[in-house]
């Protein structure tokens, strides 16, 4: 829907001269501004069905009217993120970041620095990010925070940004789980079992999930749950860490 948005607003723009036999939409401030966002909400469009290829071209053509334009230099980014290409998208998330503030672009900039495995910088990125007190999708910035704290060996810090997050949004399957597992290692059980039950309200189970509700189950000596939960891991995911994990500890 996206890209067919985009495609009808540039057949419009370029057959506007024609039609009004008036100024070329593309000599205007207004028409190249519009033109512009076409051909950004074009790539984006292709971009979403997953072809970007496609997408490319009229992202290029976006920059050529406005080399400036942090939206066009983001999808880019973006587009090479997805086909691998790590230094093309470094380049285009700091051209886009080198136009100003944007929460949007600082949150996506900071999951392809932690993607890379780039701890320390995502970290700086996400705290920016959480600068935005009005951003719309704060609390999964408050989540990355927490999962680039755990990468960062730094415990406190990610239980305080996953309970920050759950206070913005109380039904993140991810916060709940890592939130119930740091309880469980500081041996705080019966947190533990609050964050777990309120993950399987709103979560899907994994292996990880699986291993640690049997942990909790064993500990409340709740055998018939132990059991439930042990017969889901090895039926899902024989294959698994935790489950070969789970086999070691019997």
């Amino acid at each position: 829907m996206i890209a067919r948005a985009g495609l009808l607003l540039l057949i419009t723009l370029l057959n506007a001269c024609v039609t009004s036999g008036g100024i070329a939409p593309l000599r205007t401030e207004e028409g190249r501004n519009q033109a512009r966002d076409a051909y950004i909400q074009l790539g984006i469009g292709y971009l979403q069905q997953g072809v970007t290829e496609q997408a490319k071209m009229p992202l290029k053509k976006a920059l050529e009217i406005d080399p400036n334009s942090a939206d066009a230099h983001a999808a880019l980014a973006l587009i090479f993120q997805r086909e691998l290409e790590p230094e093309l998208a470094g380049q285009h998330y700091r051209k886009a970041l080198a136009q100003g503030q944007n929460t949007r672009i600082q949150n996506n900039y900071g999951s392809f620095l932690y993607e890379q495995g780039k701890y320390p910088e995502a970290y700086e990125q996400f705290n920016r990010a959480a600068e935005d007190t009005l951003y719309s999708g704060r609390s999964g910035v408050f989540e990355n925070i927490g999962l680039t704290a755990l990468r960062l060996n730094n415990k406190e810090q990610a239980l305080k940004y996953f309970e920050r997050s759950l206070r913005l949004n109380p039904k993140q399957a991810r916060p709940l789980l890592e939130a119930a597992w740091l309880f469980y290692e500081r041996q705080d059980y019966m947190s533990a079992q609050d964050y777990y039950e309120s993950f399987t309200q709103v979560g899907k189970h994994s292996a990880r999930s699986l291993l640690l509700g049997m942990r909790l189950a064993e500990i409340f000596q709740d055998r018939n749950q132990a059991a439930s939960l042990e017969l889901q891991l090895k039926r899902l995911y024989p294959a698994s860490a935790e489950f070969k994990q789970y086999q070691s500890e019997q």
